[in-house]
C-alpha cells in the first residue's frame, strides 16, 4: 500500500484535489466523512453534551455552536480533539491493515495530517497551497462566516506555510478545474516514480 496524504489548511483546496483525484479513478479516504460518522453515535453525543452544554439539541449536534466554543478557547478545543482523535487513528489503521498487502496507490484527506502526527503513516505528502487573501474568501463565500470568524479557525490550526515545509509536493490550487487536474496527473505520475525510487534504494 502507498498511502498519500492530501492536506491543508482551511480553504487552500485540499477538498477539490482530493474530489479531482477521485475521479481519476484512485481511493481516497475521507477524513471528514468519518468525523461526520461519529457525530451520528449516541454514546459520542451524550459525551459532547456532558462536556459542551447545550451544543446537543434533540439528539443532534449543533456544529455551529460547537464550532463557536471551540475556535474560541483552545483548552475545549484540545478537549473535543481528545475525544475524536482516537476514534480516527483507530479507523486508520484499519484502513491501513484492511489493504496492506495492495501495491496500489491510496490517497488520504486529512486537514490535521501533521497536528495528529499521522505524517508517520504515509509514504508521500501533498499540500493544497493558496494565496492567503484568496484562501479567506473561499471561506467565508462557502461557510458564510465573517473574516473575523475565519481568523479564530484560521489561528488554531497549523500555518500552512509550516506545512509546505514539511511536504513532498506543494499545488496551488488558484487555477481553473482542467489546469488542475492536469497538474496532478503530472504529480501523481511523479509520485509513483519517488517512490519506487525509495523502494530501490
Amino acid at each position: 500500500m502507498k498511502l498519500v496524504a492530501i492536506t491543508g489548511s482551511i480553504g487552500c483546496g485540499k477538498t477539490t484535489i482530493a474530489k479531482i483525484v477521485k475521479g481519476l479513478g484512485y481511493t481516497v479516504f475521507d477524513v471528514d466523512g468519518w468525523v461526520r460518522r461519529i457525530y451520528f453515535n449516541k454514546s459520542f453525543l451524550n459525551v459532547l453534551e456532558d462536556k459542551f452544554p447545550g451544543t446537543v439539541r434533540n439528539g443532534v449536534a449543533d456544529k455551529r455552536a460547537l464550532r463557536n466554543i471551540v475556535f474560541s478557547d483552545r483548552s475545549k478545543l484540545r478537549v473535543l480533539e481528545g475525544m475524536i482523535h482516537p476514534f480516527l487513528k483507530d479507523y486508520l489503521k484499519k484502513v491501513i491493515r484492511r489493504n496492506g498487502r495492495c501495491d496500489d496507490l491510496f490517497f488520504i484527506d486529512v486537514a490535521l495530517l501533521f497536528e495528529m502526527g499521522w505524517d508517520k503513516y504515509c509514504d508521500l505528502i501533498l499540500v493544497a497551497d493558496v494565496d492567503y487573501e484568496i484562501q479567506k474568501q473561499r471561506v467565508m463565500d462557502r461557510d458564510k462566516v465573517s473574516a473575523e470568524d475565519f481568523d479564530k479557525i484560521n489561528n488554531v490550526q497549523m500555518k500552512n506555510e509550516d506545512k509546505k515545509v514539511l511536504a513532498d509536493v506543494v499545488v496551488n490550487t488558484d487555477k481553473s478545474r482542467n489546469l488542475l487536474k492536469a497538474e496532478l496527473i503530472n504529480i501523481i505520475k511523479g509520485l509513483e516514480t519517488a517512490y519506487d525510487q525509495r523502494n530501490c534504494i
